[in-house]
């Protein structure tokens, strides 16, 4: 690798010695070569090493596998962006909408178009997380918020969602989230196929990535700590809703993963191996318009926006950042991003963020300074 990544890793050994969390991972592109390494144990009492092959519950990384899943279908031609997803999901096409936000579940206007494909890449389908205090908000938590899988089989999760009315109408308002879930059970009727075999056939057979797929019950993950009054506490729901294979195979946050892999597989969608580069090129660019924008700024910020299941970036931002790289992070403490040039960086560690203020300063400022050295800047 051209140049010195030790400031990085000395960065990383630092955050987990600090007590932040007992072990990470991280690994990085830089100008086409490729680095790994692992810090720290598997939990608070060091009972084991983490290495770079430990499997990390990636939470909402797993959307960027979704987004490409779904996109392969569109290259194949099973499905077209803006194909009316009743065609598969009739409870779908009967749906009212609220008058307005905050208005009781009740009170309702017409639909004036279908949900397509395109809406639920672009999280602007009319349902997801409202972070507000509303009826809506009450009504969903329990079904439509992470991080866990939904704990129901598909068919009930379609059911439930289908007797609520959309937040707002398609295409008028970005939510996060739940878009995910429900393209999950699109995969599996257009195709007739459980989500982890298309996974499985399309993205991590043919690109060997042996470490990524939904649970089996027998990985040895490492701990997920929440912070709670200044400690580090284990979050024993999360622990146990992946202990299991799960009844919901979910492309929202269910996936399971190592950094290595997923190394590869952003680098596969940055060299345009593994979508045809228009669609590769659609997915990271930015897909919002008019009042699309403002959920997504409410959540994020101003400086990016969002494309097909990954936040892409539109004006410049922190020093370490550049306007068109593509990336997003996890709840339960994951982040990666891809450059415009091509550089990759990947984090995995295992305590939850706190909130949307929560950022990995200390793994992407080192990372930028790294990269700007050995490319000469």
């Amino acid at each position: 690798m051209p140049g010195s990544t030790q400031p990085l890793w000395d960065s990383l050994a630092l955050q987990v010695e600090s007590g932040w969390c007992p072990g990470l991972v991280a690994g990085v592109r830089i100008a086409g070569q490729t680095e790994v390494r692992a810090f720290g144990s598997l939990d608070t009492s060091g009972s084991a090493p983490v290495t770079p092959d430990t499997p990390f519950r990636i939470s909402s990384l797993s959307k960027l596998v979704g987004g490409a899943l779904a996109l392969d279908l569109v290259a194949e031609g099973r499905l077209a962006l803006d194909d009316d997803v009743s065609r598969w999901l009739p409870g779908l096409g009967g749906l009212r909408v609220l008058a307005s936000p905050d208005a009781p579940l009740s009170v309702t206007v017409p639909i004036r178009g279908p949900v397509t494909l395109r809406h639920l890449l672009t999280f602007t389908a009319g349902f997801g997380i409202d972070f507000g205090q509303t009826p809506y908000s009450a009504a969903t938590r329990e079904l439509l918020w992470g991080p866990n899988p939904p704990d129901v089989d598909p068919d009930t999760y379609l059911a439930r969602l289908t007797e609520l009315p959309l937040a707002a109408q398609p295409g008028q308002r970005w939510m996060y989230h739940s878009g995910a879930d429900l393209l999950s059970v699109l995969l599996w009727k257009v195709t007739g196929k459980p989500v982890s075999d298309l996974l499985a056939e399309r993205i991590t057979g043919p690109f060997g990535l042996t470490g990524t797929g939904f649970p089996t019950g027998s990985e040895e993950f490492p701990a997920v700590y929440q912070l709670e009054d200044g400690e580090l506490v284990e979050a024993e729901d999360y622990r146990d809703a992946f202990s299991i294979p799960p009844r919901f195979e979910s492309l929202a946050g269910g996936l399971v993963s190592t950094v290595p892999d997923y190394l590869a597989f952003l680098a596969a969608m940055a060299d345009g191996v593994l979508l045809p580069e228009t669609l590769a090129a659609s997915m990271a660019a930015d897909q919002l318009v008019g009042s699309q924008r403002t959920g997504f700024a409410q959540m994020a910020g101003s400086q990016e926006s969002w494309g097909y299941m990954t936040a892409v970036q539109t004006e410049p931002g922190a020093p370490w950042s550049e306007p068109g790289m593509w990336g997003w992070a996890g709840g339960s403490g994951t982040s990666a991003a891809v450059y415009p040039n091509g550089d990759i960086g990947v984090l995995f560690t295992q305590r939850f963020m706190s909130g949307p203020q929560d950022s990995f300063d200390w793994f992407w400022e080192p990372f930028g300074n790294v990269r700007t050295t050995a490319r000469g800047g």
